[in-house]
């Protein structure tokens, strides 16, 4: 159903996501530059706060730290944009007449251009502070293939609960705040309690990051488990999130 509606909307898809971004960027005269700068800016300021004053023994630690930070944002900033993005098109929706699963689908292909811009980051500093570049680099787009299923999943459950309950705007951002501090962003895991790093283990960002940081920084090829993990997160959110979907969206004139 997914690649069906894509497929057949795909100039509509194109005009929506084109729209997000000039809005995004409307007024800015660094425009997409910033999708760079941001992780940048914000990599230098963690850095020095958790090389320094908390002093975390991790190599490489600007790379582990955008491995960890890049994807999160765009979890966050991809499910936080589907889960508005109803309400946001009432407009549209009452007016035309097309798939509305299309809708959130655009908010995170828009976020999704903003991640791609964003990994160019990563490059930068590897070759700013000289890291070794190994071939596993070539498999980044893996963990990427998963993490956006799972933004994706997550944002169409989310834009459902967002239509009914307005309320959700206001939770979710606490939410991601403490998903944040339950992924290894800045930390390494085994800095926290045994008994906390169970828990973590459940949160699908971490073995994103992790995946992630395996091909960038560390050149490990990532075994069997860590693709059926990712990708088990991947089908469970996207399963969850198109069933509930799809029964939710019959009533969705009532709410918007």
């Amino acid at each position: 159903m997914l690649f069906k509606v894509v497929y057949k909307y795909r100039w509509l898809l194109q005009q929506l996501v084109a729209r997000d971004l000039n809005v995004k960027y409307k007024r800015s005269y660094l425009g997409y530059l910033w999708s760079l700068l941001n992780p940048l800016l914000m990599m230098i300021v963690v850095s020095i706060i958790f090389s320094y004053i908390f002093r975390f023994d991790i190599d490489n630690f600007p790379i582990y730290l955008l491995c960890g930070q890049i994807p999160f944002n765009f979890f966050a900033e991809s499910t936080g944009m589907a889960m508005q993005s109803i309400t946001q098109s009432a407009g549209l929706i009452n007016k035309v007449s097309l798939p509305k699963l299309i809708i959130p689908l655009s908010k995170v292909l828009s976020s999704f251009v903003n991640l791609l811009l964003a990994l160019v980051a990563i490059l930068i500093v590897i070759i700013a502070t000289h890291t070794k570049i190994y071939w596993t680099i070539l498999l980044f787009p893996i963990p990427i293939i998963y993490l956006f299923f799972i933004c994706l999943g997550v944002g169409l459950f989310m834009s459902v609960l967002g239509t009914y309950f307005k309320d959700m705007f206001y939770l979710y951002s606490i939410f991601t705040q403490i998903l944040m501090y339950f992924t290894p962003i800045f930390y390494p895991i085994n800095a926290v309690p045994e008994q906390v790093q169970f828990f973590i283990k459940f949160n699908p960002m971490y073995h994103i990051a992790n995946y992630f940081r395996d091909v960038v920084l560390y050149g490990n090829i990532p075994s069997l488990r860590d693709n059926v993990v990712c990708m088990a997160f991947a089908i469970l959110a996207m399963g969850i999130g198109m069933y509930t979907f799809k029964k939710g969206e019959k009533d969705f004139l009532l709410y918007i």
